[in-house]
């Protein structure tokens, strides 16, 4: 039988390891690390781990060829991708190949924190939607959809325009929802930067990724008001941002229709 671990953090600089270690050892959670892919793959067939933290340029292995080989060993364990060399292509290929969030470095130790805490979360919404016996419900995006990742979801208008939001998915991993902080009507949004960031009644922040980029056009003002709406409703009366979409065609290709999740 496999041992269980908390966290495992796969990262060729030691001193990311040693930090990531300290701020884990701040919420009480058990922790392993590996500096070489090959490593981290010997450790993760002799210990099952909640919550996995690469960093995406390594030696041998790469983060992203380690997200594919943990797609095809079927391992579960959530994903969260660091790198020096933040860049929007990272974050979206990230995310695209099964990454649950990203984080460039420096990160300070709130934002590790707030990670890590949602990373874990994550873990048991997992474990809970493998037990038929769970009373927690998940709700899909409708099939119509196309998603980001986990995290954020859009929907085209019959006018062009491009209706966006959280997944629940992502909202069961930060609520209680204290507060909502969006971006200003007239801005422009990008894909896979931070284009609203949710608060929850523990004080830590959490982003939420673009779908898409484009010019907000109509933010959801009740959301602001009454945070508890995007819980409740996420896929309809708890959307965030109406945008006319600058990339649609091609930042399409980099998203995961909703209909696939009903296969």
């Amino acid at each position: 039988m496999k041992k269980h671990c908390n966290l495992l953090v796969i990262d060729d600089e030691q001193v990311i390891i040693d930090s990531i270690c300290k701020i884990a050892s701040l919420e009480n959670l058990s922790v392993e690390s590996a500096l070489l892919g090959s490593d981290a793959f010997e450790k993760i067939s002799q210990t099952d781990f909640d919550l996995i933290i690469c960093d995406i340029m390594l030696p041998e292995l790469d983060g992203f060829q380690i997200l594919n080989e943990l797609y095809r060993r079927n391992i579960e364990s959530p994903v969260i991708m660091t790198t020096g060399y933040s860049t929007i292509e990272n974050a979206v290929k990230s995310l695209y190949l099964g990454a649950i969030d990203f984080i460039p470095k420096p990160f300070t130790i709130d934002e590790m924190i707030a990670l890590i805490n949602r990373g874990m979360r994550y873990s048991k919404l997992l474990e809970a939607k493998r037990n038929e016996a769970s009373n927690v419900l998940l709700v899909p995006c409708p099939a119509r959809y196309f998603r980001l990742g986990y995290s954020c979801w859009m929907n085209i208008q019959l006018d062009g325009s491009v209706i966006i939001g959280a997944t629940d998915f992502f909202i069961k991993t930060v609520e209680p929802i204290k507060q909502v902080e969006l971006i200003n009507c007239g801005e422009t949004l990008r894909q896979a930067s931070a284009c609203a960031k949710f608060i929850n009644c523990d004080e830590h922040s959490h982003p939420l990724y673009s779908v898409l980029s484009g010019n907000i056009k109509e933010r959801n003002e009740k959301v602001i008001k009454l945070p508890e709406l995007i819980e409740k409703d996420p896929y309809f009366n708890g959307w965030l941002y109406r945008i006319i979409p600058t990339e649609l065609e091609c930042e399409t290709k980099l998203l995961i229709p909703c209909s696939s999740d009903r296969a």
